[in-house]
């Protein structure tokens, strides 16, 4: 991943969407942002804002490539669908999940353009690091991360979250992201606030936990 200076502490979702555009492409022509947290950290909603900032900035949410045979081992399908077309300055295609009808559906083309949002659980994994621009991580402990998920997603889905939580914390024990994450970005109270993550460069004025837990940060 590409290394620039650190975004500043404070920094908003239109200064980081300036300092995305200006980093170095990182697969072929394309500069990967991968927007990685727990499940229900909110990682959906700051993506299409991000995208929106970035002037329509296409997303591939990794809700579509994952399925529930395979919730976390997707990484092969990523790469060949997505990954490795985009590394050679082609264009990337892939069959995106229908989590109710449980298969895949048609082919869907991935808009070419210069900044491409990788958004959802696992989108900092060791395999896809070396293909990012940048790394974000979403700052919200797992539990209460878990818990608006749930909330959200209601009675329904109850039996799919008791099978989901035990996958993503076997995941993130060996796989973690958040150590390698650029930035960490927490909803405040109005928007978004973005900070130097524990793979940025740190400085004696900026005060950041690098464990599991979330710094304090509005």
């Amino acid at each position: 991943m590409n290394s620039p200076p650190s975004a500043p502490p404070g920094t908003t979702i239109h200064d980081l969407a300036l300092r995305l555009r200006r980093l170095s492409p990182s697969c072929g022509a394309v500069r990967l942002v991968g927007i990685d947290g727990h499940a229900g950290s909110g990682k959906s909603t700051f993506a299409g804002q991000l995208a929106d900032a970035l002037g329509g900035a296409p997303v591939l949410r990794l809700d579509d490539i994952a399925s529930h045979e395979e919730l976390f081992d997707w990484t092969d399908r990523l790469l060949a669908q997505v990954i490795e077309p985009l590394a050679r300055g082609g264009s990337a295609r892939y069959a995106p999940y229908d989590w109710r009808a449980r298969r895949f559906g048609p082919e869907r083309l991935v808009p070419d353009a210069p900044v491409i949002l990788v958004e959802g659980v696992g989108a900092g994994r060791r395999a896809l690091r070396p293909h990012l621009a940048q790394l974000l991580w979403m700052e919200l402990p797992r539990e209460e991360a878990w818990t608006r998920g749930q909330a959200r997603d209601g009675e329904e889905q109850r039996e799919f979250w008791a099978g989901w939580v035990e996958a993503e914390r076997r995941h993130f024990a060996d796989d973690p992201s958040r150590p390698f994450a650029d930035l960490l970005v927490r909803q405040c109270e109005k928007g978004y606030k973005v900070f130097p993550g524990p793979a940025g460069t740190i400085g004696p004025d900026q005060d950041l936990t690098h464990g599991d837990g979330p710094s304090a940060m509005c």
